[in-house]
């Protein structure tokens, strides 16, 4: 088995784009079986964000898998192949190990080394193991994902050189609106990037926080949190007068905000023209485009933070979260090309044990009278011979594992030792013990 990546992120297509790839919690769950149905696939999980959708796959072939995992992705996208295709990207094997770990570490995100992507990659397991779809290979390549992730924030500078999306996004209001302190901000929805954000701007010292979302009981959670106000989204427009910074991300299917209600709440205010920072971090997006259009108004969408955001990755901590990716991949690649022949290996000296057994089975028909003392050291013996005949190739099987090259050294340990195919394949069923 190997593990098989298929994606579109910021780097590889426009927001239009990811905007229609989109998933709820819902249409993910629908994505994830329909991947996991595909034939040849194994085990699947997505990881689903503001600027990537990708989907984990433990595959058994390469080409038939591929095929179906775009196909899918084609048909989320709703547009023809030739207008999707050259924005998807595929990772196998150790290149899809290479990509999750630089994922994780934060290398591939918008903001570089931001550290949301932990949680979203922390999900997409859950997901997984929640639905049934994650099994061995994944379970144990997020696992390590998630430390090498881990690894990157705890001991390297990153976290100083890397704020999340919400926090750059508010670093580009304050030209537009002023210091934050004392400002006066709506949040509206109240997800985990809603929290993010009320939670940023309770640091930044604003004046005020209201929490809009169309439930009042999860706006009032998150508000009490952070000493903010909770409001209905019926309540929006009476809500936006005299704001100073909206964020929107509710992850609706339609726009919410619209310039006609902005419009309308921007009348009924003192100054119609007070500056006013409207940063819209949803999927679909939340905000209608035009609002930009309105006197004061600047508007902060995912394209625009992508094209600011790209920028030269010369932040502390960069290098060295490179060097820990680097380290982590190369442990990983060799545990996994070692663990490949383990099951060769344990059928090899499977195989021993049962030749050794018969022997002295043959033994004791031939020489019933034999004392059990002198059976036990030709037992031992006969054993030890086994083992050091077998030591030297399984030590070297293990030490080849690891080179690279076409050469696959168990397959010709199995054809040398005439091993039984199901014999080799029994030892990676689960509960099968060596």
């Amino acid at each position: 088995m190997s593990v098989l990546v298929v994606g579109v992120s910021h780097k590889s297509a426009p927001v239009t784009v990811l905007e229609r790839l989109a998933l709820d919690p819902e249409s993910a769950q629908k994505l994830v079986a329909d991947v996991v149905g595909a034939e040849h696939v194994t085990e699947a999980t997505v990881i689903s964000t503001c600027n990537r959708l990708e989907i984990y796959t433990d595959v058994d072939r390469f080409h038939g898998s591929v095929e179906a995992i775009s196909r899918l992705l084609i048909e989320r996208g709703g547009a023809t192949t030739e207008a999707m295709l050259p924005h998807l990207y595929v990772h196998y094997d150790d290149g899809a190990v290479s990509h999750l770990f630089r994922v994780a570490a934060g290398l591939d995100s918008m903001v570089v080394g931001e550290g949301q992507i932990l949680g979203q990659a922390r999900e997409a397991l859950r997901l997984g193991q929640e639905l049934g779809t994650v099994g061995p290979a994944l379970n144990v390549l997020f696992q390590q994902a998630l430390r090498v992730g881990k690894r990157a924030h705890a001991e390297t500078d990153i976290d100083r050189a890397a704020p999340s999306l919400v926090t750059a996004a508010l670093e580009r209001a304050v030209p537009v609106v002023g210091d934050l302190h004392g400002a006066r901000a709506v949040v509206v929805g109240a997800g985990s990037m809603a929290a993010l954000a009320t939670a940023t701007l309770a640091r930044a010292g604003a004046g005020e926080i209201v929490v809009v979302n169309r439930s009042m009981t999860t706006a009032s959670r998150l508000a009490e949190e952070y000493a903010a106000r909770a409001a209905g989204l019926v309540d929006l427009e009476r809500e936006l007068v005299g704001a100073d910074v909206v964020v929107s991300c509710t992850g609706a299917t339609g726009v919410v905000l619209s310039r006609d209600l902005l419009a309308r709440a921007r009348g009924a205010q003192a100054d119609p023209a007070r500056p006013l920072a409207v940063i819209d971090l949803a999927l679909p997006h939340d905000v209608e485009p035009s609002v930009a259009d309105l006197p004061g108004v600047q508007l902060f969408g995912l394209a625009r933070l992508a094209d600011e955001l790209r920028v030269a990755e010369v932040a502390p901590g960069i290098d060295a979260v490179r060097d820990i990716v680097t380290q982590e991949i190369a442990a990983f690649t060799a545990a996994r090309r070692q663990a490949s022949v383990t099951p060769t290996v344990v059928a090899l000296r499977t195989m021993a044990t049962t030749v050794v057994d018969s022997e002295i089975a043959r033994l004791d028909g031939r020489l019933p009278d034999l004392d059990p003392a002198t059976r036990a050291e030709v037992l031992q013996t006969v054993r030890r011979v086994a083992d050091k005949l077998l030591h030297q190739p399984t030590v070297r099987v293990k030490q080849l594992a690891n080179e690279t090259g076409a050469v696959s050294y168990a397959a010709a340990l199995a054809e040398l030792f005439a091993l039984d195919p199901d014999a080799v394949d029994a030892v990676t069923r689960p509960g099968a013990r060596p």
